[in-house]
């Protein structure tokens, strides 16, 4: 999954980095299922967080 926000966004930052590792399960499943929605790690924050 962080592979692919990399191809999506260019690069992701070290804190949403470490965010993505500490979030459960479902949630990066929802991100998974929002991947083509994703445009900016503000995006991917509103999912996570």
């Amino acid at each position: 999954l962080k592979e692919q926000l990399k191809v999506k966004l260019g690069t992701i930052s070290s804190p949403l980095e470490e965010k993505l590792t500490t979030t459960s399960l479902e949630k990066l499943n929802v991100l998974t299922l929002n991947i083509f929605n994703i445009n900016s790690e503000e995006d991917v924050l509103k999912i996570i967080c």
